[in-house]
């Protein structure tokens, strides 16, 4: 029998509406990442449209702004990410990583052993 191992995904939902997910907090990481919501989209192969669409969702499910842009001169726009979503996306890869750990353990207390070859 083939090595087996558990796997999740995670997502947080408000009153049933998305809130967070793997994909969403990677959406934001790649906007810190490359300062052009643009350039995460395209990273993650999302429209612009699509993308600053999931980022207003989110938004609007947590009351308050994820990302501000700047407006043009040389270099062209730019688009950040406020401190709040700074903070909440290192929180949930912090969360994340939590929950992996604890699956790992409570499936290796509790089912490693009866998957395993004989």
């Amino acid at each position: 029998m083939a090595s087996s191992e558990p796997r999740q995904k995670l997502w947080i939902e408000t009153d049933g509406q998305l809130v967070m997910s793997d994909y969403r907090v990677r959406l934001l990481e790649l906007v810190g990442e490359t300062g052009s919501l643009a350039e995460a989209a395209s990273a993650l192969g999302l429209s612009y449209r699509r993308a600053w669409g999931k980022v207003k969702e989110i938004e609007t499910n947590l009351g308050r702004p994820l990302v501000h842009s700047e407006v043009g001169g040389a270099g062209g726009g730019r688009t950040a990410l406020t401190p709040a979503a700074e903070e909440l996306v290192a929180a949930y890869r912090r969360f994340q990583e939590r929950v992996e750990q604890d699956v790992e353990g409570a499936y290796a207390e509790e089912l490693r052993d009866l998957l395993a070859s004989p």
